[in-house]
């Protein structure tokens, strides 16, 4: 098949549309950037831009988080289409589109990761080249930035007086839904455009089935007695659709608020580890703690290997990269358990498995991923002391008692099949002791 080539933009934008560009914002209704579009204008066309920078460094061809990007366009297409309106899909760098673009003004929603703030300060230049503006506003977090500081106005760097002053800075406004429906009727009229396949963009197609954008109030009013246990179905699987926006984080936390703490504080988490990235933004690739980065890792290949493919001896940790690799998916409680194994069990750098779950969670999220990893490494802010170091035969017991879990993922298990532990418990706990000790002295 032919390699997508875009319509041409010349009738579509012109000196009178503004441009609402998603990213990771894939929704019509409660969206911040694309309510102000709407009310503030009356031509908008949406955009969204398959970015060949991001995409071009995806190994996997039949990656899903790329069909889940499509499938959420498609779904936003047809309700476009029903008001008489469309999407237009781009394929290519977004700042060398946009010095083709002539619109009336851009507005779009922020985005903090690294790559991402450069990517918009040179597209904010090449617009107001053309006298042509770029609104941005807030709408994948709660709170951002500096809105939630310390008194002295420095970044929080531990969560609980953070989650504190995050819950005492709600005001009945914070959480209030921007109603773009009103709006509606501003969209731009056009006839529908169409939306390129998967193979056009130089992808697989799937018949793989995303968890539901569905909220189930049931789960999150257990969440705190049944998030631990991997066996059963007791978180919600919302993650997909808060990292792509697909949900609105501000309907979500209103729900939390009125049914279930627990839930409210890993929302609260999420923005955490957005605000660190954005002002410590070193943590992309080195340790939030210096210190930390002195660790003589012993990153070793094919422990490595054993380790991603579910080989490793310890059952828990195989049940949870057996899960990952066959679903994109991985309990948050298993992930923690097989981020510490990584790091200080076989003493592998957390970069490397930060890198693997980068490639393979469908949820895949800078801020958060790398906030877990550095957590489990003890690199990170607020991590979990040096000296700690998950014992997965007792995180068994208290999270797996029946098994059901590890035989669902590892139906070896038990059998003559199954390998021998890759490193033994104590051994492995009392090197990764020295190690650290001496790397931080």
């Amino acid at each position: 098949m032919k390699p997508y080539s875009p319509p041409k933009t010349d009738n579509l934008i012109t000196s009178s549309t503004t441009l609402f560009w998603f990213r990771r914002d894939l929704r019509l209704q409660d969206n911040a950037g694309l309510y102000f579009a709407l009310k503030e204008n009356e031509e908008v066309l949406t955009i969204f831009i398959f970015d060949t920078t991001i995409l071009d460094k995806l190994e996997d061809k039949a990656d899903l988080r790329v069909a889940f990007i499509h499938q959420s366009l498609t779904l936003m297409q047809k309700q476009l289409e029903e008001m008489g309106s469309s999407l237009l899909i781009l394929h290519g760098n977004p700042v060398e589109i946009f010095k083709e673009l002539h619109p009336k003004a851009v507005y779009t929603n922020h985005d903090y990761e690294p790559y991402a703030r450069t990517r918009d300060e040179k597209v904010k230049e090449i617009l107001e080249s053309k006298g042509v503006a770029l609104k941005t506003f807030k709408d994948q977090v709660v709170f951002e930035r500096d809105e939630v500081v310390k008194d002295d106005g420095k970044p929080y760097t531990i969560f609980t007086p953070y989650s504190r002053k995050w819950k005492s800075s709600l005001a009945d406004s914070t959480l209030k839904s921007f109603p773009t429906e009103k709006y509606f009727a501003n969209f731009k009229k056009t006839s529908a455009i169409t939306l390129p396949s998967l193979s056009a963009l130089g992808f697989q197609e799937t018949s793989f089935s995303f968890p539901e954008r569905l909220v189930k109030q049931s789960i999150i009013e257990q969440y705190d007695k049944q998030r631990n246990f991997p066996a059963i179905a007791g978180t919600t699987k919302l993650s997909v659709h808060l990292r792509f926006g697909t949900v609105s984080i501000r309907k979500l936390a209103q729900l939390a608020q009125k049914k279930n703490e627990t839930w409210l504080n890993e929302l609260i988490w999420r923005d955490f580890y957005h605000m660190i990235l954005w002002h410590f933004p070193h943590v992309e690739t080195k340790a939030f703690k210096p210190a930390y980065d002195k660790i003589q890792w012993r990153n070793n290949e094919s422990e490595f290997a054993a380790w991603c493919e579910g080989k490793t001896g310890y059952p828990i940790v195989d049940a949870g990269m057996r899960e990952l690799n066959t679903t994109g998916f991985m309990h948050n409680r298993v992930r923690m358990i097989t981020a510490s194994f990584l790091t200080k069990h076989l003493l592998i750098d957390w970069r490397w498995g930060e890198a693997y779950f980068a490639k393979k969670l469908l949820d895949f999220d800078l801020a958060a991923n790398n906030g877990g990893w550095q957590w489990a490494a003890s690199s990170g802010c607020d991590a979990a002391p040096y000296f700690r170091v998950f014992n997965p035969a007792l995180q068994t017991e208290k999270f797996d008692p029946t098994l059901a879990y590890i035989k669902k993922w590892v139906q070896e298990f038990g059998t003559l099949k199954y390998p021998r532990p890759i490193v033994e418990h104590t051994f492995a706990r009392e090197r990764v002791l020295k190690v650290y000790k001496k790397a931080l002295q």
